[in-house]
């Protein structure tokens, strides 16, 4: 029997949608087991304790155990290019940071697009970075400490823990900024750079916000400047190198939630409402202030907008890691 025009295709648009239901059924009910999230570094840095705080976040506001695994190697990559080939299913997510933004001009080779390959759940935080000078070094201001390198540029000397790291990345936008060539002198580790500068190997380092708080509490370094544009909630009366003439200056590191391309929007949505609502909690909000950042504002905490803020991100640190000329295979 032929059927009505109208019955043939209220038929064919309920087949159609058949392959869809098991994706529907399951973004509901998710997460049904653990879920991992996926970390660039070892255990005990910044980047791992965010990220366990993070993961003890979602455990109790989703009902099932989120686990940290670190995958530390190639400033994370690893752990990127892991998350990029895993199953869209919402089970393996990324602990990204500034590094991965840093990592699309550094690295000549990726084997993914951060942009095309991962998809933004949310913004977690965002932490400044420090300049700071050996006590003996004769300035206290950013307008002092340019003049003071513009002059001793022969013998002026910064450590990081590395090319490519946050510690020496905020430097390296410093000096570019104001227009300085100077020495870098890289470590295994900031803490051991950090060192080095206290006991007059070295000018200057620029750590970030949770490594900085003990020396200077301590008196082992003298704190020039917060270098976000922003003033640190755990160091309040350090001015910012923006509000000492140095207009719009602003590197930081951050971290945020990010899954594999083509996982369903169900599941992105569901990571996205639980991590911003665990964010609005006074406890987490005091934890990350603790731990030497801040948390993002809410209009800077959607999925698009952290979309957009990472392009920006990969075009604000390109010109200078270009100008430096470094490169990592």
């Amino acid at each position: 029997m032929k059927l009505p025009r109208r019955s043939f295709l209220h038929l064919a648009a309920g087949a159609a949608a058949l392959p869809a239901m098991p994706w529907i059924a399951r973004a509901q009910a998710y997460p049904t087991r653990p879920v991992r999230i996926l970390v660039g570094f070892a255990a005990g840095g910044p980047l791992d304790t965010s990220a366990r705080l993070t993961a003890q976040w979602l455990s109790e506001r989703l009902g099932q155990q989120f686990i940290i695994e670190n995958r530390p190697g190639a400033a994370s990559n690893l752990a990127t290019e892991a998350v990029v080939r895993a199953r869209p299913d919402g089970y393996t997510l990324l602990q990204a940071s500034a590094g991965n933004a840093w990592n699309a001009t550094l690295y000549d080779n990726l084997s993914f697009n951060f942009i095309r390959d991962i998809v933004p759940i949310a913004t977690v935080r965002r932490a400044g970075g420090v300049l700071e000078v050996n006590p003996s070094v004769p300035v206290r201001t950013v307008p002092e400490f340019i003049a003071y390198t513009k002059a001793n540029q022969a013998t002026v000397q910064f450590g990081s823990g590395g090319p490519g790291s946050a510690t020496h990345l905020a430097c390296l936008l410093l000096n570019s900024t104001i227009g300085t060539n100077i020495t870098h002198i890289p470590y295994r580790s900031a803490a051991i750079a950090i060192q080095d500068m206290i006991g007059g190997r070295l000018d200057y380092a620029c750590p970030i916000t949770s490594t900085a708080v003990s020396q200077i509490e301590g008196k082992q370094v003298k704190p020039i400047a917060m270098l976000s544009k922003n003033r640190a909630p755990v160091l309040p009366n350090l001015a910012t190198a923006h509000e000492q003439g140095l207009a719009d200056f602003d590197a930081y590191i951050w971290s945020g939630l990010f899954l594999p391309k083509d996982t369903p929007d169900a599941i992105a949505r569901k990571l996205h409402d639980a991590t911003v609502a665990a964010i609005d909690t006074p406890a987490v909000q005091e934890r990350i202030k603790e731990m030497g950042g801040a948390v993002v504002a809410p209009e800077r905490r959607s999925p698009e907008y952290l979309q957009r803020f990472v392009q920006d991100e990969i075009k604000k640190w390109a010109a200078p890691i270009n100008a430096s000329g470094i490169s990592i295979d």
